[in-house]
């Protein structure tokens, strides 16, 4: 079975953050996935998301489904959550974190890796 990794580094409330997530979910269906949260994308794991007033579906109360869905890994970046001083205890779900020589190998594992 194939292996994709789906990257998640855009804001939440953006259009491509939710298309991420869908994509996500959609390709777990035919694939083994895992997802790796970056840069902006770390504030998607953030509690209380609240896009609504933005114009937005708030899809990040999905994420504690992505077990049920068989995503088989949810990870984020060590370095970049010290970085921008989120608190791993602030998430809405468990996410293993990743130093960065285990993310560059997470990266070469994955037959295709999706960016959003």
């Amino acid at each position: 079975m194939s292996q994709v990794l789906f990257v998640m580094s855009r804001s939440p409330g953006t259009i491509n953050a939710q298309e991420g997530f869908d994509a996500l979910l959609m390709g777990s269906a035919f694939a083994q996935c895992s997802v790796l949260f970056l840069g902006d994308g770390l504030y998607q794991l953030l509690k209380e998301q609240n896009p609504e007033p933005i114009g937005s579906k708030n899809y990040t109360k999905g994420f504690s489904a992505l077990t049920d869905y068989g995503v088989t890994g949810v990870y984020c970046s060590e370095s970049q959550l010290r970085e921008i001083g989120i608190d791993s205890r602030e998430f809405s779900i468990d996410v293993q974190q990743l130093a960065d020589a285990d993310i560059n190998r997470l990266l070469t594992e994955h037959d295709t890796v999706l960016s959003f």
